[in-house]
């Protein structure tokens, strides 16, 4: 096979991939997306303070319903932080909501099966718990405070819209346009700032899949002894997500592939787990959290995603709910498309996905800074300059533009050609 035909197949395998998915993605993002604008932050903020089992289970469950998206889910947990919730629970918040969510479950359902989604949510809670302990005992209040002023000083990142419709009653939220805009831009938030992530699993997926059997049982020690495989995969699984720079849901098609190739059962769960230990999530540790704490902070999730995955291996183990057959590479990747239940659920939800996107023209406007489309009428960060008004995702976009807006608003005209006034489309 040529150079030529093999990019071709490698593209192809992560499109077929892609296909398989597209409307459990779709739906997922919806989930979210109508959480995210239908629950107030606020009450999250005021809920979070602690450091005990309450809080733990409750910053579980509230990181659970929101955003998958890796980076929203640091910006959102370091501004939860910043206003007063413990770091205890700003972590546990924020692994929930990237590893404990519709979306993770639904394609990982589709493409491991239902014993690898009960396996993500029930070594999740050994990890939320583990995490807990570790940060409790290695992270003291000096450090916590300290930690504090690092994400006080720090840019507040991207951030989802919050909660447009409060005082309304569900079945009237259900009726209202508006409501369903801010659910709308949510969920095009999402997909703004995850989209990278999830093409970029779908391909490095697809080109993995080329790779000869031989580099899998050389990587993964197929032909050791049980223990000894399991425990270098759940210590290389992390190591693995670390290179790839994939997170979130993006790491699903690439753990299916893993699999197919040979990687245990306890290593698909701790490389799923590592979503956030990639380069570019501990680089915004270091600058939110400073050096030391950052420090501690990877090394208790690296040490709790291991013991999760070893924990929830041997109970799937005890019970024999570990698959005994693993497919094929090839018939991962090669899933073909034709006319069936996917084809018919992909055109119904891209369907749904261009409702969406078509309500956020309603009142969306750019970021001009990021990109991101935010709702002219809920985003408070925004700026005049040459008689226009800008609007913002976050604070941070928004000191950016105004340190040097000319640099900005050439940019933003060079992509957006005509431009309407923002306060005529109020």
């Amino acid at each position: 096979m040529g150079a030529l035909e093999l990019i071709g197949q490698g593209f192809w395998n992560a499109f077929q991939m892609a296909w398989e998915v597209w409307w459990a993605l779709v739906l997922g993002f919806l989930l979210s997306g109508i959480v995210q604008a239908w629950i107030p932050r606020e009450r999250l903020e005021h809920t979070l303070g602690g450091r005990g089992p309450r809080t733990l289970a409750l910053a579980t469950g509230l990181g659970a319903a929101s955003s998958s998206c890796s980076y929203a889910a640091v910006a959102i947990a370091k501004s939860l932080f910043q206003k007063g919730a413990s770091f205890t629970s700003a972590m546990i918040f924020q692994f929930a909501s990237t590893n404990l969510v519709f979306e993770i479950g639904i394609v990982l359902w589709i493409f491991l099966g239902w014993e690898f989604t009960l396996a993500e949510f029930v070594g999740g809670l050994f990890l939320v718990v583990l995490m807990w302990i570790g940060i409790r005992y290695f992270i003291p209040r000096r450090l916590e405070e300290e930690a504090r002023e690092h994400a006080v000083a720090a840019e507040t990142g991207h951030q989802h819209h919050a909660a447009g419709s409060e005082g309304l009653s569900w079945r009237e939220r259900l009726g209202s346009v508006d409501a369903w805009s801010d659910v709308a831009h949510n969920f095009r938030g999402d997909w703004e700032m995850l989209w990278k992530e999830i093409t970029g699993g779908f391909v490095i997926a697809g080109f993995v899949a080329l790779l000869p059997a031989a580099f899998f049982n050389a990587l993964f020690l197929t032909d050791a002894p049980g223990p000894v495989q399991t425990i270098e995969n759940v210590l290389l699984g992390p190591i693995v997500a670390f290179l790839t720079f994939v997170c979130s849901v993006g790491n699903v098609p690439v753990a299916a592939v893993l699999w197919g190739g040979g990687i245990s059962f306890a290593g698909v769960i701790a490389f799923i787990y590592a979503d956030l230990l990639i380069i570019p999530l501990i680089l915004i540790y270091l600058r939110y959290y400073g050096r030391r704490v950052t420090v501690r902070l990877v090394a208790i999730m690296f040490v709790a995603m291991a013991i999760a995955a070893l924990a929830v291996d041997g109970i799937f183990t005890a019970v024999g709910l570990v698959p005994e057959t693993r497919p094929s590479i090839d018939s991962i990747t090669a899933r073909g498309i034709e006319w069936n239940y996917t084809t018919f659920l992909n055109i119904v939800f891209f369907a749904i996905a261009g409702v969406l996107f078509g309500l956020t023209m309603r009142r969306g406007a750019r970021d001009p800074v990021c990109g991101m489309t935010v709702d002219r009428s809920r985003t408070r960060y925004r700026s005049e300059y040459a008689g226009r008004t800008y609007y913002f995702c976050s604070a941070g976009c928004q000191a950016r533009f105004d340190a040097a807006p000319e640099h900005y608003v050439e940019a933003h005209s060079s992509t957006e050609p005509e431009k309407i006034s923002a306060e005529s489309n109020l």
